[in-house]
């Protein structure tokens, strides 16, 4: 796991995570010097980002809560009014790179974050098949970009985040239509018109998508698609 502790008063000894899945990394980072501020603003405070593991953190005899702790006693003596907070930045595991960089990106850091949109896009050099760009929420067939409604996408995002799992169309109409009124919301039926469509969309692929008779649909990992999550790619129990 990695941890940043953007410091926050008053102390627990719980560290919150701040993403939700698996694993990153952390490794203290050299201060770097902070540029002037302009002249209609005023520094209210400060992020530290650290990049050490829980390996790295247990290697050296301490946890992370451990760190986090320390960090704010010590504020505390040298600045009683401050105010702490403490968060953990997650990621996937086996996640590259250094693990402070992994933290600042997990935890949205601006510079981080614009570093990765100067880079060229690996997703621009698709392949052929189907890729299902869940981040940037567009399918591309054989490289074109496919022309899917919002809810067609929806509905195909929400099978393949339930990969090798049969939902029914009740499940489908109830997450997929949520909060719309019974006038609003689809009867079961109109959802495999839904799912017509979006075959129909899929051309030669549209196998990806399987019926199982009298239950719903279902997504089956398949050599022909390529999913793309991206980072805050909401998890199956949530979307």
């Amino acid at each position: 796991m990695s941890i940043s502790a953007v410091l926050d008063r008053p102390a627990t000894t719980a560290v919150r995570p701040a993403t939700p899945r698996a694993t990153a990394g952390v490794t203290s980072a050299a201060p770097a010097a902070r540029p002037a501020a302009p002249a209609t603003t005023a520094p209210r405070g400060f992020a530290l980002y650290v990049g050490i593991d829980e390996a790295k953190a247990a290697a050296a005899g301490v946890s992370l809560g451990t760190l986090v702790e320390a960090l704010r006693r010590t504020l505390g003596e040298l600045a009683p009014a401050a105010e702490t907070y403490a968060t953990v930045a997650l990621a996937p595991v086996g996640s590259g790179g250094r693990d402070v960089d992994v933290v600042r990106l997990a935890l949205h850091e601006p510079s981080a974050v614009a570093r990765t949109k100067d880079k060229p896009a690996e997703e621009d050099r698709a392949p052929g098949g189907v890729v299902v760009d869940i981040s940037r929420k567009r399918v591309l067939i054989d490289g074109e970009s496919a022309a899917f409604t919002f809810k067609e996408f929806e509905l195909l995002q929400y099978l393949v985040l339930r990969e090798g799992r049969t939902i029914e169309r009740t499940e489908l109409v109830a997450s997929l239509w949520e909060g719309s009124t019974d006038d609003e919301a689809p009867g079961e039926r109109t959802i495999d018109v839904h799912v017509r469509r979006l075959r129909a969309k899929l051309g030669v692929y549209e196998d990806i998508v399987r019926t199982v008779r009298g239950v719903g649909y279902r997504f089956d990992r398949h050599a022909d698609v390529s999913i793309r999550y991206g980072h805050g790619t909401p998890s199956p129990d949530r979307f």
